[in-house]
């Protein structure tokens, strides 16, 4: 660690992953006590993000190949979205708004413009599938 103020440090980070992706090495700022909990945020933030991927992975595995090509465009949102939020330096955003994990994730994907043609793809599909019993 290295002294940035009286209260503030730098902490390097390993420029891989524990997965093996190989990530940005962000320098996270802010007192020793809160990189100490960004980080455990941070671990638990990449966890929901590999969570979310995960999920659209499996419903991918089950589609025809225009509905997967569609997921695999939600992936790459995702992990897109994944690398905008792991490369961010200051311990007190991870603590701000990542302390609670809900659906940020899922919101950042439905609020990327990319999504709204894939909404528009998936909605005409499901109008020309046929109904059960006709």
């Amino acid at each position: 660690m290295l002294a940035r103020s009286a209260d503030e440090v730098i902490v390097e980070r390993d420029p891989l992953e524990p997965d093996g992706r190989a990530q940005a090495a962000p320098v996270l700022s802010g007192t020793a006590n809160q990189i100490e909990w960004a980080e455990r945020i941070r671990r638990r933030v990449n966890d929901e993000f590999d969570r979310v991927a995960a999920t659209f992975c499996a419903v991918a595995a089950k589609q025809d190949a225009e509905a997967q090509a569609d997921t695999q465009a939600i992936i790459e949102i995702l992990e897109e979205k994944r690398t905008e939020v792991m490369r961010r330096d200051q311990a007190g955003y991870f603590i701000h708004d990542w302390q609670e994990i809900t659906d940020q994730v899922r919101q950042m994907i439905f609020h990327d413009v990319r999504f709204a043609p894939i909404r528009e793809r998936q909605s005409a599909r499901r109008l020309k599938q046929p109904t059960a019993g006709k």
